[in-house]
Protein backbone atom coordinates (compact mmCIF):
# COMPACT_ATOMS: atom_id res chain seq x y z
CA UNK A 1 0.00 0.00 0.00
CA UNK A 2 1.32 3.44 -0.89
CA UNK A 3 2.18 6.05 1.77
CA UNK A 4 -0.69 8.17 0.40
CA UNK A 5 -3.16 5.27 0.78
CA UNK A 6 -2.04 4.67 4.36
CA UNK A 7 -2.57 8.36 5.09
CA UNK A 8 -6.11 8.18 3.76
CA UNK A 9 -6.84 5.23 6.09
CA UNK A 10 -5.38 6.83 9.20
CA UNK A 11 -8.46 8.68 10.45
CA UNK A 12 -10.95 5.89 9.61
CA UNK A 13 -8.68 3.42 11.44
CA UNK A 14 -8.92 5.51 14.59
CA UNK A 15 -12.69 5.48 14.25
CA UNK A 16 -12.65 1.70 13.76
CA UNK A 17 -11.13 0.94 17.17
CA UNK A 18 -14.49 -0.57 18.20
CA UNK A 19 -14.76 -2.64 15.00
CA UNK A 20 -11.51 -4.63 14.80
CA UNK A 21 -12.99 -7.30 12.51
CA UNK A 22 -14.07 -4.66 10.01
CA UNK A 23 -10.57 -3.19 10.10
CA UNK A 24 -9.05 -6.60 9.39
CA UNK A 25 -11.41 -7.00 6.43
CA UNK A 26 -10.40 -3.64 4.96
CA UNK A 27 -6.71 -4.44 5.26
CA UNK A 28 -7.19 -7.96 3.93
CA UNK A 29 -8.80 -6.62 0.77
CA UNK A 30 -5.91 -4.21 0.32
CA UNK A 31 -3.45 -7.09 0.59
CA UNK A 32 -1.65 -5.40 3.47
CA UNK A 33 -0.35 -7.26 6.50
CA UNK A 34 -2.59 -6.83 9.55
CA UNK A 35 0.20 -7.23 12.07
CA UNK A 36 0.71 -3.52 12.62
CA UNK A 37 -2.94 -2.55 12.62
CA UNK A 38 -5.23 -5.18 14.19
CA UNK A 39 -6.10 -4.37 17.80
CA UNK A 40 -7.54 -6.47 20.59
CA UNK A 41 -11.16 -5.77 21.55
CA UNK A 42 -11.41 -2.80 23.95
CA UNK A 43 -10.91 -3.77 27.56
CA UNK A 44 -13.47 -2.60 30.14
CA UNK A 45 -11.75 0.00 32.28
CA UNK A 46 -12.36 -0.18 36.03
CA UNK A 47 -11.18 2.24 38.66
CA UNK A 48 -11.58 0.21 41.84
CA UNK A 49 -10.58 3.21 43.92
CA UNK A 50 -13.37 5.46 42.69
CA UNK A 51 -16.82 4.68 44.12
CA UNK A 52 -19.55 6.30 42.05
CA UNK A 53 -22.49 5.34 44.22
CA UNK A 54 -23.49 2.87 46.94
CA UNK A 55 -26.23 0.50 45.82
CA UNK A 56 -29.66 0.50 47.44
CA UNK A 57 -31.07 -1.98 44.93
CA UNK A 58 -32.64 -5.33 45.79
CA UNK A 59 -33.33 -7.69 42.84
CA UNK A 60 -36.61 -9.58 43.12
CA UNK A 61 -39.73 -10.69 41.18
CA UNK A 62 -43.49 -10.55 41.09
CA UNK A 63 -45.93 -13.44 41.36
CA UNK A 64 -49.20 -12.95 39.48
CA UNK A 65 -52.04 -15.29 40.39
CA UNK A 66 -53.23 -17.58 37.61
CA UNK A 67 -54.59 -21.15 37.45
CA UNK A 68 -51.26 -22.99 37.10
CA UNK A 69 -50.37 -21.67 40.57
CA UNK A 70 -53.34 -23.40 42.17
CA UNK A 71 -52.34 -26.12 44.68
CA UNK A 72 -51.20 -29.39 43.16
CA UNK A 73 -50.56 -28.02 39.69
CA UNK A 74 -47.12 -29.29 38.55
CA UNK A 75 -46.08 -25.92 37.16
CA UNK A 76 -47.11 -24.19 40.38
CA UNK A 77 -45.26 -26.67 42.58
CA UNK A 78 -42.07 -26.14 40.57
CA UNK A 79 -42.59 -22.37 40.48
CA UNK A 80 -42.93 -22.00 44.23
CA UNK A 81 -39.88 -24.19 44.75
CA UNK A 82 -38.03 -21.72 42.54
CA UNK A 83 -39.31 -18.80 44.63
CA UNK A 84 -38.19 -20.50 47.84
CA UNK A 85 -34.77 -21.32 46.38
CA UNK A 86 -34.37 -17.72 45.23
CA UNK A 87 -34.92 -16.36 48.75
CA UNK A 88 -35.61 -12.80 47.62
CA UNK A 89 -37.08 -9.94 49.61
CA UNK A 90 -39.90 -7.64 48.44
CA UNK A 91 -41.54 -10.39 46.36
CA UNK A 92 -44.76 -8.92 45.00
CA UNK A 93 -47.96 -11.00 45.12
CA UNK A 94 -50.87 -9.94 42.90
CA UNK A 95 -54.23 -11.72 42.71
CA UNK A 96 -55.60 -9.66 39.84
CA UNK A 97 -58.12 -8.73 37.21
CA UNK A 98 -58.85 -11.76 34.96
CA UNK A 99 -59.74 -14.28 37.69
CA UNK A 100 -62.31 -12.70 40.05
CA UNK A 101 -62.85 -15.88 42.08
CA UNK A 102 -59.10 -16.15 42.72
CA UNK A 103 -58.66 -12.58 43.87
CA UNK A 104 -61.89 -11.00 45.15
CA UNK A 105 -63.00 -12.21 48.57
CA UNK A 106 -66.52 -10.69 48.50
CA UNK A 107 -67.94 -10.99 45.01
CA UNK A 108 -71.52 -9.98 45.82
CA UNK A 109 -72.64 -6.82 47.63
CA UNK A 110 -73.65 -7.29 51.26
CA UNK A 111 -77.32 -7.13 52.19
CA UNK A 112 -78.96 -6.84 55.64
CA UNK A 113 -79.48 -10.61 55.52
CA UNK A 114 -76.15 -12.01 54.25
CA UNK A 115 -72.66 -11.42 52.89
CA UNK A 116 -70.65 -13.35 50.31
CA UNK A 117 -67.22 -13.51 51.95
CA UNK A 118 -65.39 -16.58 50.61
CA UNK A 119 -61.65 -17.32 50.86
CA UNK A 120 -61.92 -20.99 49.89
CA UNK A 121 -60.16 -20.53 46.54
CA UNK A 122 -57.98 -17.61 47.55
CA UNK A 123 -56.45 -19.02 50.73
CA UNK A 124 -54.72 -22.10 49.29
CA UNK A 125 -52.85 -20.00 46.72
CA UNK A 126 -51.97 -17.27 49.20
CA UNK A 127 -50.73 -19.78 51.77
CA UNK A 128 -48.49 -21.43 49.16
CA UNK A 129 -47.02 -18.04 48.30
CA UNK A 130 -46.45 -17.07 51.93
CA UNK A 131 -44.83 -20.45 52.62
CA UNK A 132 -42.47 -20.01 49.67
CA UNK A 133 -41.45 -16.53 50.86
CA UNK A 134 -41.30 -17.31 54.58
CA UNK A 135 -38.57 -15.32 56.28
CA UNK A 136 -38.56 -12.65 53.59
CA UNK A 137 -40.48 -9.43 53.10
CA UNK A 138 -43.33 -9.37 50.61
CA UNK A 139 -45.45 -6.75 48.88
CA UNK A 140 -49.08 -7.87 48.97
CA UNK A 141 -51.47 -6.45 46.42
CA UNK A 142 -55.03 -7.76 46.12
CA UNK A 143 -55.45 -5.34 43.28
CA UNK A 144 -58.95 -6.09 42.01
CA UNK A 145 -61.67 -4.23 43.87
CA UNK A 146 -65.13 -5.82 44.08
CA UNK A 147 -67.14 -4.46 41.16
CA UNK A 148 -70.12 -3.74 43.40
CA UNK A 149 -68.13 -0.98 45.08
CA UNK A 150 -68.71 1.08 41.93
CA UNK A 151 -71.71 2.64 40.25
CA UNK A 152 -72.55 0.56 37.18
CA UNK A 153 -75.56 0.41 34.87
CA UNK A 154 -76.17 -3.21 35.85
CA UNK A 155 -74.55 -5.78 38.14
CA UNK A 156 -71.24 -7.09 36.83
CA UNK A 157 -71.12 -10.81 36.12
CA UNK A 158 -68.14 -13.14 36.32
CA UNK A 159 -67.46 -16.75 35.24
CA UNK A 160 -68.58 -19.57 37.49
CA UNK A 161 -65.36 -21.38 36.55
CA UNK A 162 -62.54 -19.85 38.61
CA UNK A 163 -60.02 -20.72 35.89
CA UNK A 164 -61.92 -18.95 33.10
CA UNK A 165 -60.51 -15.62 32.03
CA UNK A 166 -62.59 -12.45 31.97
CA UNK A 167 -61.19 -9.03 31.12
CA UNK A 168 -64.25 -6.89 31.86
CA UNK A 169 -64.85 -7.51 35.57
CA UNK A 170 -63.69 -4.06 36.61
CA UNK A 171 -66.35 -1.59 35.52
CA UNK A 172 -67.42 1.82 36.67
CA UNK A 173 -65.28 4.78 37.64
CA UNK A 174 -67.21 6.29 40.58
CA UNK A 175 -67.43 4.62 43.98
CA UNK A 176 -70.99 4.11 45.19
CA UNK A 177 -69.72 5.40 48.55
CA UNK A 178 -67.79 8.53 47.58
CA UNK A 179 -66.28 8.84 51.06
CA UNK A 180 -64.18 5.72 50.40
CA UNK A 181 -65.18 4.15 53.73
CA UNK A 182 -66.80 1.13 52.07
CA UNK A 183 -63.64 0.57 50.01
CA UNK A 184 -61.41 0.91 53.07
CA UNK A 185 -63.60 -1.43 55.12
CA UNK A 186 -63.37 -4.15 52.46
CA UNK A 187 -59.57 -4.09 52.50
CA UNK A 188 -59.38 -3.81 56.30
CA UNK A 189 -61.44 -7.00 56.62
CA UNK A 190 -59.34 -8.76 53.99
CA UNK A 191 -56.11 -7.86 55.81
CA UNK A 192 -57.67 -8.77 59.17
CA UNK A 193 -58.38 -12.23 57.80
CA UNK A 194 -54.68 -12.83 57.26
CA UNK A 195 -53.00 -10.90 60.07
CA UNK A 196 -55.45 -10.96 63.00
CA UNK A 197 -57.18 -14.31 62.71
CA UNK A 198 -60.44 -13.06 61.20
CA UNK A 199 -62.97 -10.22 61.11
CA UNK A 200 -66.56 -9.21 61.73
CA UNK A 201 -68.51 -8.66 58.51
CA UNK A 202 -70.99 -5.95 57.54
CA UNK A 203 -73.90 -7.58 59.37
CA UNK A 204 -72.02 -8.50 62.54
CA UNK A 205 -71.09 -12.10 61.72
CA UNK A 206 -67.62 -13.20 62.83
CA UNK A 207 -65.38 -15.03 60.36
CA UNK A 208 -62.41 -16.88 61.88
CA UNK A 209 -59.28 -17.77 59.89
CA UNK A 210 -56.69 -18.49 62.56
CA UNK A 211 -53.99 -16.82 60.43
CA UNK A 212 -51.47 -14.45 61.95
CA UNK A 213 -49.21 -13.52 59.07
CA UNK A 214 -47.14 -10.35 58.98
CA UNK A 215 -47.53 -8.15 55.92
CA UNK A 216 -44.44 -5.98 55.54
CA UNK A 217 -45.88 -4.00 52.62
CA UNK A 218 -49.29 -3.50 51.06
CA UNK A 219 -49.55 -2.03 47.57
CA UNK A 220 -52.70 -0.10 46.79
CA UNK A 221 -54.27 -1.26 43.53
CA UNK A 222 -52.61 -1.92 40.16
CA UNK A 223 -52.68 -0.09 36.88
CA UNK A 224 -55.30 -2.10 34.91
CA UNK A 225 -57.79 -1.41 37.66
CA UNK A 226 -57.46 2.37 37.70
CA UNK A 227 -54.84 4.13 35.61
CA UNK A 228 -56.97 5.03 32.62
CA UNK A 229 -60.21 5.27 34.58
CA UNK A 230 -59.36 7.68 37.37
CA UNK A 231 -57.69 11.00 37.92
CA UNK A 232 -54.67 11.40 40.21
CA UNK A 233 -57.07 13.01 42.69
CA UNK A 234 -59.39 9.98 42.68
CA UNK A 235 -56.55 7.52 43.03
CA UNK A 236 -55.03 9.47 45.91
CA UNK A 237 -58.38 9.55 47.72
CA UNK A 238 -58.73 5.78 47.33
CA UNK A 239 -55.14 5.19 48.43
CA UNK A 240 -55.77 7.26 51.55
CA UNK A 241 -59.00 5.39 52.33
CA UNK A 242 -57.31 1.99 51.98
CA UNK A 243 -54.17 2.93 53.87
CA UNK A 244 -56.07 4.56 56.72
CA UNK A 245 -58.28 1.47 57.18
CA UNK A 246 -55.50 -1.11 56.83
CA UNK A 247 -53.15 0.79 59.12
CA UNK A 248 -55.68 0.52 61.95
CA UNK A 249 -55.70 -3.28 61.79
CA UNK A 250 -52.04 -3.80 60.81
CA UNK A 251 -50.06 -0.86 62.21
CA UNK A 252 -46.63 -2.24 61.26
CA UNK A 253 -47.49 -2.58 57.57
CA UNK A 254 -45.92 -0.09 55.17
CA UNK A 255 -47.53 1.00 51.93
CA UNK A 256 -46.76 1.22 48.22
CA UNK A 257 -48.62 3.54 45.91
CA UNK A 258 -49.42 4.07 42.23
CA UNK A 259 -48.22 0.89 40.38
CA UNK A 260 -48.31 2.79 37.09
CA UNK A 261 -48.03 0.85 33.82
CA UNK A 262 -46.98 3.73 31.57
CA UNK A 263 -45.28 6.25 33.84
CA UNK A 264 -43.94 8.41 31.02
CA UNK A 265 -47.51 9.21 29.94
CA UNK A 266 -48.83 10.25 33.34
CA UNK A 267 -46.31 12.51 35.09
CA UNK A 268 -49.24 14.30 36.74
CA UNK A 269 -49.75 11.21 38.94
CA UNK A 270 -46.29 11.61 40.45
CA UNK A 271 -46.64 15.36 40.90
CA UNK A 272 -49.97 14.99 42.68
CA UNK A 273 -49.46 11.78 44.66
CA UNK A 274 -46.01 12.65 46.02
CA UNK A 275 -47.16 16.02 47.34
CA UNK A 276 -48.02 15.37 51.00
CA UNK A 277 -50.51 18.22 51.13
CA UNK A 278 -52.78 16.24 48.79
CA UNK A 279 -53.19 13.43 51.37
CA UNK A 280 -55.08 13.07 54.61
CA UNK A 281 -53.03 14.00 57.69
CA UNK A 282 -50.72 11.20 58.77
CA UNK A 283 -50.99 9.10 55.59
CA UNK A 284 -47.54 7.58 54.89
CA UNK A 285 -45.87 7.63 51.49
CA UNK A 286 -43.49 4.77 52.15
CA UNK A 287 -42.87 3.68 48.58
CA UNK A 288 -44.01 4.28 45.01
CA UNK A 289 -44.08 1.77 42.17
CA UNK A 290 -44.17 1.80 38.40
CA UNK A 291 -43.46 -0.58 35.55
CA UNK A 292 -41.65 -1.18 32.26
CA UNK A 293 -42.22 -3.72 29.52
CA UNK A 294 -40.31 -3.66 26.28
CA UNK A 295 -42.73 -4.32 23.43
CA UNK A 296 -41.46 -4.80 19.86
CA UNK A 297 -43.44 -4.27 16.69
CA UNK A 298 -45.48 -7.18 15.40
CA UNK A 299 -43.32 -7.55 12.29
CA UNK A 300 -40.05 -7.60 14.21
CA UNK A 301 -38.01 -10.72 14.93
CA UNK A 302 -35.20 -11.44 17.35
CA UNK A 303 -32.84 -9.79 14.84
CA UNK A 304 -34.64 -6.53 15.67
CA UNK A 305 -35.47 -7.27 19.31
CA UNK A 306 -31.79 -7.12 20.33
CA UNK A 307 -31.91 -3.41 19.47
CA UNK A 308 -35.55 -2.56 20.23
CA UNK A 309 -35.50 -3.88 23.80
CA UNK A 310 -32.49 -1.84 24.83
CA UNK A 311 -33.62 1.28 22.98
CA UNK A 312 -36.95 1.14 24.81
CA UNK A 313 -35.15 0.48 28.10
CA UNK A 314 -33.13 3.65 27.55
CA UNK A 315 -36.39 5.55 27.15
CA UNK A 316 -37.65 4.06 30.39
CA UNK A 317 -34.44 5.03 32.18
CA UNK A 318 -35.05 8.62 31.13
CA UNK A 319 -38.49 8.32 32.76
CA UNK A 320 -36.87 6.97 35.94
CA UNK A 321 -34.57 9.99 36.08
CA UNK A 322 -37.51 12.33 35.59
CA UNK A 323 -39.60 10.60 38.27
CA UNK A 324 -36.62 10.65 40.63
CA UNK A 325 -36.38 14.41 40.24
CA UNK A 326 -40.06 14.73 41.24
CA UNK A 327 -39.70 12.30 44.15
CA UNK A 328 -36.60 13.97 45.56
CA UNK A 329 -38.28 17.37 45.33
CA UNK A 330 -41.63 16.43 46.90
CA UNK A 331 -41.01 13.38 49.13
CA UNK A 332 -37.34 12.37 49.34
CA UNK A 333 -38.03 9.88 52.14
CA UNK A 334 -40.28 7.83 49.84
CA UNK A 335 -38.61 4.74 48.35
CA UNK A 336 -39.17 3.24 44.90
CA UNK A 337 -39.93 -0.24 43.60
CA UNK A 338 -39.91 -1.01 39.90
CA UNK A 339 -42.05 -4.07 40.48
CA UNK A 340 -42.83 -5.12 36.92
CA UNK A 341 -39.90 -5.32 34.51
CA UNK A 342 -40.03 -7.53 31.46
CA UNK A 343 -40.98 -7.96 27.82
CA UNK A 344 -44.39 -8.53 26.27
CA UNK A 345 -44.35 -9.83 22.70
CA UNK A 346 -47.13 -8.76 20.31
CA UNK A 347 -48.18 -12.41 19.93
CA UNK A 348 -49.18 -12.70 23.59
CA UNK A 349 -52.78 -13.75 24.30
CA UNK A 350 -53.37 -14.47 20.61
CA UNK A 351 -53.59 -17.86 18.86
CA UNK A 352 -49.97 -17.63 17.71
CA UNK A 353 -48.74 -17.40 21.29
CA UNK A 354 -48.93 -21.18 21.43
CA UNK A 355 -45.70 -21.10 19.41
CA UNK A 356 -42.97 -20.35 21.94
CA UNK A 357 -40.43 -17.67 21.08
CA UNK A 358 -36.94 -18.88 20.11
CA UNK A 359 -34.85 -20.16 23.00
CA UNK A 360 -32.44 -17.24 22.67
CA UNK A 361 -35.32 -14.88 23.51
CA UNK A 362 -35.18 -15.86 27.18
CA UNK A 363 -31.46 -15.09 27.31
CA UNK A 364 -32.03 -11.77 25.57
CA UNK A 365 -34.65 -10.91 28.22
CA UNK A 366 -32.14 -11.87 30.92
CA UNK A 367 -29.56 -9.57 29.38
CA UNK A 368 -32.15 -6.78 29.31
CA UNK A 369 -32.89 -7.24 33.02
CA UNK A 370 -29.18 -7.16 33.85
CA UNK A 371 -28.83 -3.93 31.88
CA UNK A 372 -31.77 -2.29 33.65
CA UNK A 373 -30.56 -3.57 37.04
CA UNK A 374 -27.16 -1.96 36.50
CA UNK A 375 -28.56 1.36 35.32
CA UNK A 376 -31.17 1.75 38.07
CA UNK A 377 -28.62 0.68 40.69
CA UNK A 378 -26.64 3.72 39.61
CA UNK A 379 -29.77 5.75 40.37
CA UNK A 380 -30.16 4.05 43.78
CA UNK A 381 -33.60 2.63 43.03
CA UNK A 382 -34.60 0.45 45.99
CA UNK A 383 -36.33 -2.58 44.44
CA UNK A 384 -35.86 -4.04 40.95
CA UNK A 385 -38.59 -6.59 40.27
CA UNK A 386 -38.61 -9.00 37.35
CA UNK A 387 -42.06 -9.84 35.96
CA UNK A 388 -43.41 -12.48 36.26
CA UNK A 389 -43.12 -15.93 37.81
CA UNK A 390 -45.58 -17.84 35.61
CA UNK A 391 -46.96 -17.02 32.19
CA UNK A 392 -48.26 -19.53 29.66
CA UNK A 393 -50.17 -19.54 26.37
CA UNK A 394 -53.23 -17.24 26.64
CA UNK A 395 -51.71 -15.59 29.75
CA UNK A 396 -48.67 -13.54 28.73
CA UNK A 397 -46.31 -16.44 27.95
CA UNK A 398 -43.49 -14.13 26.86
CA UNK A 399 -43.22 -12.69 30.40
CA UNK A 400 -42.81 -16.05 32.14
CA UNK A 401 -39.83 -16.98 34.29
CA UNK A 402 -40.91 -20.62 34.15
CA UNK A 403 -40.92 -22.86 31.09
CA UNK A 404 -44.53 -24.07 31.01
CA UNK A 405 -43.51 -27.01 28.78
CA UNK A 406 -40.88 -28.44 31.13
CA UNK A 407 -41.96 -26.93 34.48
CA UNK A 408 -38.41 -25.64 34.92
CA UNK A 409 -37.15 -22.10 35.56
CA UNK A 410 -35.94 -20.52 32.34
CA UNK A 411 -32.92 -18.31 31.68
CA UNK A 412 -34.70 -15.20 33.00
CA UNK A 413 -35.05 -16.78 36.43
CA UNK A 414 -31.45 -17.97 36.47
CA UNK A 415 -30.17 -14.50 35.57
CA UNK A 416 -32.22 -13.05 38.43
CA UNK A 417 -30.89 -15.67 40.85
CA UNK A 418 -27.30 -15.11 39.80
CA UNK A 419 -27.66 -11.35 40.28
CA UNK A 420 -29.52 -11.75 43.58
CA UNK A 421 -26.87 -14.14 44.93
CA UNK A 422 -23.98 -11.82 44.03
CA UNK A 423 -25.19 -8.24 44.50
CA UNK A 424 -26.91 -6.53 47.41
CA UNK A 425 -27.71 -3.11 48.86
CA UNK A 426 -24.54 -1.64 50.30
CA UNK A 427 -22.32 -2.78 47.44
CA UNK A 428 -20.14 -0.05 45.97
CA UNK A 429 -20.50 0.65 42.26
CA UNK A 430 -17.08 1.80 41.08
CA UNK A 431 -16.17 3.75 37.95
CA UNK A 432 -16.58 1.38 34.99
CA UNK A 433 -16.43 1.85 31.22
CA UNK A 434 -17.53 -1.11 29.11
CA UNK A 435 -15.62 0.25 26.13
CA UNK A 436 -18.16 -0.90 23.54
CA UNK A 437 -21.86 -0.54 22.81
CA UNK A 438 -22.73 -4.23 22.56
CA UNK A 439 -21.58 -4.89 26.11
CA UNK A 440 -22.96 -3.79 29.48
CA UNK A 441 -20.46 -3.81 32.33
CA UNK A 442 -20.44 -2.68 35.95
CA UNK A 443 -17.89 -3.41 38.64
CA UNK A 444 -18.91 -3.75 42.29
CA UNK A 445 -17.02 -3.96 45.54
CA UNK A 446 -19.01 -6.38 47.68
CA UNK A 447 -18.50 -7.87 51.16
CA UNK A 448 -17.21 -11.03 49.46
CA UNK A 449 -14.81 -9.30 47.09
CA UNK A 450 -14.57 -7.54 43.75
CA UNK A 451 -17.12 -8.53 41.13
CA UNK A 452 -17.89 -7.53 37.55
CA UNK A 453 -21.39 -7.93 36.06
CA UNK A 454 -21.34 -8.31 32.28
CA UNK A 455 -24.23 -8.60 29.84
CA UNK A 456 -23.94 -9.31 26.13
CA UNK A 457 -26.65 -7.38 24.28
CA UNK A 458 -26.10 -9.08 20.95
CA UNK A 459 -26.46 -12.49 19.29
CA UNK A 460 -22.74 -12.94 18.72
CA UNK A 461 -19.93 -14.00 21.00
CA UNK A 462 -17.85 -11.27 22.61
CA UNK A 463 -14.32 -11.64 23.91
CA UNK A 464 -13.80 -9.37 26.92
CA UNK A 465 -10.20 -8.72 28.01
CA UNK A 466 -9.76 -8.83 31.78
CA UNK A 467 -7.05 -7.59 34.09
CA UNK A 468 -5.82 -10.36 36.40
CA UNK A 469 -7.86 -12.87 34.44
CA UNK A 470 -5.79 -15.73 35.84
CA UNK A 471 -7.00 -14.85 39.35
CA UNK A 472 -10.68 -14.65 38.39
CA UNK A 473 -13.57 -17.09 38.50
CA UNK A 474 -16.86 -16.62 36.68
CA UNK A 475 -20.36 -17.95 36.26
CA UNK A 476 -22.65 -17.35 33.33
CA UNK A 477 -26.19 -17.86 32.08
CA UNK A 478 -26.26 -18.34 28.32
CA UNK A 479 -27.72 -20.55 25.61
CA UNK A 480 -25.70 -23.50 26.86
CA UNK A 481 -27.34 -23.38 30.30
CA UNK A 482 -30.85 -23.61 28.80
CA UNK A 483 -33.35 -24.14 31.63
CA UNK A 484 -30.51 -24.88 34.03
CA UNK A 485 -28.60 -22.78 36.56
CA UNK A 486 -25.56 -20.64 35.86
CA UNK A 487 -22.49 -22.61 34.80
CA UNK A 488 -18.92 -21.98 35.79
CA UNK A 489 -16.57 -20.60 33.14
CA UNK A 490 -12.87 -19.90 33.46
CA UNK A 491 -11.24 -16.82 32.00
CA UNK A 492 -8.28 -17.84 29.85
CA UNK A 493 -5.52 -16.06 27.97
CA UNK A 494 -6.35 -12.78 29.66
CA UNK A 495 -10.00 -12.70 28.59
CA UNK A 496 -13.44 -14.19 29.03
CA UNK A 497 -15.83 -15.12 26.23
CA UNK A 498 -19.49 -14.13 26.51
CA UNK A 499 -21.77 -16.23 24.34
CA UNK A 500 -24.75 -14.55 22.60
CA UNK A 501 -26.99 -12.72 25.13
CA UNK A 502 -24.93 -14.12 28.01
CA UNK A 503 -25.02 -12.59 31.48
CA UNK A 504 -21.82 -13.24 33.42
CA UNK A 505 -20.47 -12.48 36.88
CA UNK A 506 -16.68 -12.37 37.22
CA UNK A 507 -15.25 -12.55 40.74
CA UNK A 508 -11.77 -11.87 42.09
Amino acid sequence: MSEKAVSRLAVPMLQLRYFPCLLVAILAVSGTSTALFCQQAPKPTINWDKTKVVSKSTPTLQVVVNPPLRPGEPLGVAAYKAVKDLGADYVRYVPWLPYPKLGVAELEPPTPQKTSWDFSLIDPMTKDFLAATEGHSTIMNFSTMPSWLFKTEKPVTYPADANQVTWDYTQGTELRDPSGKELGDYYARLVNWYVNGGFTDEIGVKHQSGYHYKFAYWEALNEPEFEHKTTPEQYTERYDAMVSAIHKVSPDTKFVGMALAMPSLVPKYFEYFLDHKNHRPGIPLDMISYHFYASPGKDQTIDNWKYTFFDQADGFLNTVRYVEAIRKRLSPETRTTLDELGVILPTDNKPEDKIPPPDAYWNLCGSLYAYVYIEVSKLQIDVVGMSQLVGYPTQFPSVSMMDWRTNQPNARYWVLKMIKDNFHPGDKLVETDAGRGDLTAQAFITPTGRKLLLANKRDKSIEVPLTDADKATAQTVDLQTGDGPARSVKPADGKITLEPFAVTVVSW
